[in-house]
């Protein structure tokens, strides 16, 4: 699955109209996953930082929050690793939106590489687990256990809602959309 997400698949999302349900799930996540990395795909560092009132989020900041996300719900969650640089050093009791707000002193290349190399990673310890009943090392806020299948959906809406964002601001920037 991990080639084909850089592939474009916006008409259809890529997933198959009859799979199983892993297929179908994976399949919708990296439609979406394509779509954000299509988003910001030409801008420059100025774009990619500029906000659009009134909020202050920006593509960059997007970019490496999905990055997190990725590590946070597969790699921590799922796998029970440790969290990944460059999040494991970061001064999250100083500020609880690093991730957002660290972005601007970023590279966009090494923004969208940091996505890549997270869902890469994702994507591996998926296919490690095997199974979308695999309960996952990790546990919720509340202490509960979370299934595989459940953090393909909740990272579908993730990836969904900010990629709603990116669209909005894409727009914005410079005009297009539909991407």
């Amino acid at each position: 699955m991990t080639e084909a997400l850089f592939e474009d698949t916006r008409h259809p999302t890529g997933a198959p109209f009859v799979a199983d349900e892993s297929t179908t799930l994976r399949s919708f996540l990296d439609f979406y996953r394509a779509t954000l990395l299509r988003q910001v795909a030409g801008l420059d560092h100025e774009q990619l930082n500029r906000p659009v009132p009134p909020s202050t989020m920006t593509l960059a900041g997007i970019l490496k929050h999905m990055a997190h996300v990725e590590d946070v719900w597969f790699g921590m969650r799922l796998a029970g690793n440790a969290m990944a640089a460059p999040f494991d050093t970061a001064p999250w009791d100083d500020d609880e939106d690093w991730d957002f707000n660290s972005a601007a002193a970023d590279d966009p290349d090494t923004l969208r590489t940091l996505l890549r190399e997270a869902i890469a990673r994702s994507n591996d310890l998926t296919d490690a687990a095997g199974s979308l009943d695999q309960i996952a090392a990790g546990r919720s806020r509340t202490g509960d256990p979370i299934g595989l299948r459940w953090i393909l959906v909740h990272m579908i809406e993730e990836y969904a809602r900010h990629c709603g964002h990116a669209d909005l601001m894409r727009e914005a920037i410079d005009g297009k959309k539909d991407l």
